[in-house]
């Protein structure tokens, strides 16, 4: 519940993006929770000073594909490398899972998240112009060979 609020909020104060991210934040959440496998799925939750500040999901798409999904980190906490972190735990998790691929979707004008996938190996394989949360994005597909 908290990283829906967050995220939803979060979105909407940055990018002035609407109700319909809230919804996909929630359908995201509630598949992740119906579904949840603990033998091939996670979910971070990263804390500063006792105070959850941001998380990742890392869901199984197949026996050999996970997928990092709803990465954020609040702005109070940004530049202390907790999104690294995030991205970094989903990384080793899906290593000793013997997933081969992990995969996420992402917009280009999140240029943070963009930099940390990037450092971290993930290459751009497809892009695509849509409409959505009342905005014309790019959406981006992002892959890691494991």
């Amino acid at each position: 519940g908290w990283i829906i609020h967050r995220q939803a909020r979060l979105y909407a104060e940055e990018y002035g993006w609407n109700e319909e991210f809230e919804a996909l934040v929630a359908e995201i959440a509630a598949k992740f929770i119906r579904n949840f496998d603990p033998r091939k799925e996670r979910c971070w939750v990263a804390e500063l000073d006792g105070e959850i500040v941001g998380a990742v999901f890392l869901v199984r798409d197949s026996d050999e594909v996970a997928r990092l999904r709803l990465l954020h980190v609040d702005a109070k906490a940004r530049g202390q490398g907790l999104g690294r972190r995030l991205v970094e735990e989903c990384i080793r998790f899906a290593r000793a899972k013997g997933y081969k691929t992990l995969t996420l979707w992402t917009n280009d004008i999140l240029t943070s998240a963009r930099r940390i996938y990037e450092t971290a190996g993930f290459k751009l394989v497809a892009e695509e112009k849509h409409r959505s949360f009342g905005k014309d994005l790019v959406g981006q597909h992002w892959n890691l060979a494991l």
